[in-house]
């Protein structure tokens, strides 16, 4: 359950205790979200999430209640794929003392594993554009760019499946390496080969008459991809020489 924020952004509070700086609220964060970085809070910045005081030198520093805040950003997009608009709607209603209700999600774009089940006939867990965009941190031309290569693909309603959001962000950290969508292509060659092995595994399960056989594939599926992902890293740090430590 989200803690309710006492401070926020724009809300004219006065903020209490040490302030810190970017460096020691990526610790703080770190500790429930292993994925941020200094880019991803900077984003959040300019989105209006957060307003970091500066120093007459132009340093951000951060109160405890920019802290809360960031981290219930982040909760927000990790276990509900808001957007960050309705994000900063949500928080800057509760940094005000009214009680607003989590904005309602699409058909079929709650979290996989969510607690309740799906309704009778809803589709696997999907996002809209605009949140995937959110979540990539990118703009429209690069999304395009990335569909263009088959990177991602998007579904036959529009939407994006929920694992387009780690293929979205992963794709853009290696960006930054200067390694661009067409240097993907092999990558996305490879993983649609091992996916055809998997499938060649598991069709005859799908197609047995048994039900109870039939429910197995997907266990089985997901079993043989999580093996062919392990595999996978094994083989490349064999191959760069890297030990795991």
């Amino acid at each position: 359950m989200l803690r309710p924020p006492t401070g926020g952004a724009g809300d004219g509070t006065a903020p209490t205790g040490e302030l810190m700086s970017i460096g020691a609220v990526l610790g703080r964060l770190r500790e429930e979200f292993p994925g941020v970085s200094v880019s991803k809070i900077r984003f959040l910045e300019s989105e209006g999430l957060v307003e970091p005081h500066r120093t007459p030198s132009g340093y951000r520093k951060f109160s405890p209640e920019d802290v809360e805040r960031l981290a219930d950003v982040l909760r927000l997009q990790r276990d509900h794929y808001l957007p960050l608009k309705a994000i900063r709607e949500y928080l800057d209603a509760r940094g005000r003392g009214e009680q607003p209700e989590l904005p309602a999600l699409k058909r079929g774009s709650r979290p996989v594993g969510a607690g309740e089940p799906e309704p009778e006939g809803a589709t696997a867990a999907t996002i809209g554009r605009d949140e995937l965009l959110a979540a990539a941190e990118v703009g429209e031309s690069r999304l395009d760019e990335w569909e263009a290569y088959g990177l991602i693909t998007p579904m036959p309603d529009g939407g994006y499946d929920a694992e387009s959001v780690t293929v979205a962000r992963l794709v853009s950290d290696l960006g930054r390496f200067g390694l661009e969508p067409r240097h993907l292509r092999a990558m996305k060659a490879a993983a649609e080969r091992e996916a055809g092995l998997v499938e060649q595994v598991v069709a005859p399960l799908r197609r047995h008459r048994n039900p109870q056989t039939r429910a197995h594939a997907e266990a089985t599926t997901k079993e043989l991809a999580a093996l062919s992902v392990r595999l996978h890293a094994a083989l490349v740090r064999t191959a760069l020489g890297v030990r795991q430590h």
